[in-house]
């Protein structure tokens, strides 16, 4: 299947979702768990940058572009589902040479935050402005997701800081938004503010069962590093075991 084939896949299956049926999209860091994760019949993948950063021995957000770019065309070639790829915020690159690098990797959606390199939130109408140019180079080959990140740079008044930059955002051409770690309560003024806008929410221990997200406003979930962190989590012990009881 073609790169624009599969974006097409992508793009579809974010569309006509019943309310308690999100899009689940699992977090590979690596070929292993990629396959595992399709394996399972999940029907595409979604990297997180900070996982994949933990894999190859780096902070997040201190993956060299090179490396990251080279870890999603693995993951990639792993499987035969869609794969979006979480690349932090573009990496300096120029939307056209970054839609190339993508295009690339075979990767088919991009996951594009709207922290600078300071760790503050950029200016939203230069952000639109870029991710409309990211839009523009890339046509229909790529599903754009535009993350949001007023609750974890604490904005004032996160859910309407968030609808004004998901409604700029959705006019430069994102095909869904990312309210990073908004919480539940929140979802349905955000799903209630952006219509049909597909609208991506993170889950992570102790939140609401999917079906309950999604009926709140959530179009598809993703899980940040929090895959990773249990696979390692189960991996700790199983050292411990090894290290304990000299046997499986």
């Amino acid at each position: 299947m073609s790169g624009g084939a599969k974006a097409e896949v992508l793009r579809a299956l974010h569309r006509d979702r019943a309310a308690g049926d999100p899009l689940v999209l699992p977090g590979p860091w690596d070929a292993v768990s990629a396959r595992a994760f399709e394996a399972a019949g999940f029907p595409a993948l979604a990297t997180p940058s900070a996982g994949v950063a933990a894999s190859l021995g780096y902070e997040d957000g201190a993956t060299p572009a090179a490396e990251m770019f080279a870890a999603v065309a693995r993951i990639v070639r792993a499987v035969s589902v869609p794969v979006t790829a979480d690349l932090e915020g573009g990496y300096g690159l120029p939307a056209a040479e970054l839609v190339e690098r993508v295009v690339e990797s075979g990767a088919v959606g991009v996951n594009l935050e709207d922290t600078g390199e300071s760790r503050v939130l950029k200016d939203a109408e230069a952000h639109a402005e870029w991710l409309a140019e990211v839009r523009a180079a890339a046509g229909p080959e790529l599903f754009v997701n535009a993350r949001v990140d007023v609750y974890i740079r604490r904005a004032p008044v996160p859910v309407e800081a968030a609808i004004a930059r998901a409604r700029l955002y959705a006019a430069a051409g994102a095909d869904c938004v990312y309210p990073i770690a908004a919480p539940p309560a929140d979802l349905p003024v955000l799903r209630a503010a952006l219509g049909d806008l597909p609208l991506n929410a993170l889950a992570g221990p102790g939140d609401p069962p999917f079906a309950e997200l999604g009926r709140l406003g959530a179009t598809r979930i993703t899980f940040g590093d929090g895959l990773l962190l249990r696979a390692a989590d189960d991996l700790t012990a199983l050292a411990a075991k090894l290290r304990d009881a000299g046997a499986l």
